[in-house]
């Protein structure tokens, strides 16, 4: 089923009530894959408590110090963004992130990353994400609580799962590389843009920053990843050569 193979990520979740509140909105909504980043509480009686009957979820919970270990394996991550912050990313409102986090499942992990209480998440780990999702709140009384802003979007992914499954759609066959995959490529970039002197190690601006931002909203499949870090390894090689 698509919804075993979508993940709901909590990064640096303060309030163990807050982790149980989760886990039971999950569940409700058929969803079971509870990934904790580097939380600054423990799961205690209060957030079993508060899971009421999901203590099932919190128990097969997976915790890890990095957002980059909870989203390696996935082919697509959306974080959640109250609002785009210093530089633009590719938006989307719920009812299609659901959409593209059913449509990805089909295939392999997917997450769904939500920031801490207060501060939500970085701009660092917002560009993880291949896209953001904001939750189109009263403008006047915006504040949703993080078992709220999960059970919403939970909700919509529902949705759009058993939509799909009553339409039947079509499977879509493009395979798309994983997280860890892309970093992997980034690096490979950073440091040929370096070695040709596009990127001015002591100056090097956005530049890295405003590609990656290409890259996921272009959101390149496998083999046409094959292909970039192939034109990479081309340029690596043209630039060691020494001239005889």
């Amino acid at each position: 089923m698509a919804l075993e193979d979508i993940r709901i990520v909590l990064v640096n979740t303060s309030h163990s009530g807050n982790i149980g509140s989760v886990a039971r909105a999950m569940k409700t909504m058929g969803l079971s894959k509870l990934y904790l980043v580097d939380p600054a509480c423990e799961v205690d009686s209060h957030a079993s408590a508060l899971a009421a009957g999901a203590t099932d979820v919190l128990g097969n919970a997976t915790v890890v110090s990095e957002l980059s270990e909870a989203i390696e394996e996935c082919a697509l991550t959306i974080g959640t963004s109250a609002r785009s912050r210093t530089l633009s990313w590719p938006m989307v409102e719920p009812r299609e992130c659901a959409q593209k986090l059913v449509s990805g499942s089909e295939t392999g992990p997917v997450a769904l990353v939500f920031g801490r209480e207060n501060s939500g998440l970085t701009n660092e780990e917002l560009q993880l994400c291949n896209y953001h999702v904001c939750i189109p709140a009263n403008p006047q009384y915006s504040s949703l609580n993080l078992a709220m802003a999960v059970q919403t979007l939970t909700y919509e992914t529902r949705m759009a799962f058993l939509d799909r499954q009553e339409k039947q759609p079509e499977s879509d066959d493009a395979v798309y590389p994983s997280a860890q995959q892309m970093a992997l490529f980034y690096e490979h970039l950073e440091s040929t843009l370096n070695e040709t002197g596009f990127i001015i190690k002591q100056h090097p601006g956005m530049v890295m920053t405003k590609l990656k931002r290409l890259f996921n909203r272009a959101r390149p499949e496998d083999q046409e990843l094959n292909i970039l870090r192939g034109i990479l390894t081309s340029i690596n090689k043209s630039t060691r050569q020494k001239p005889e």
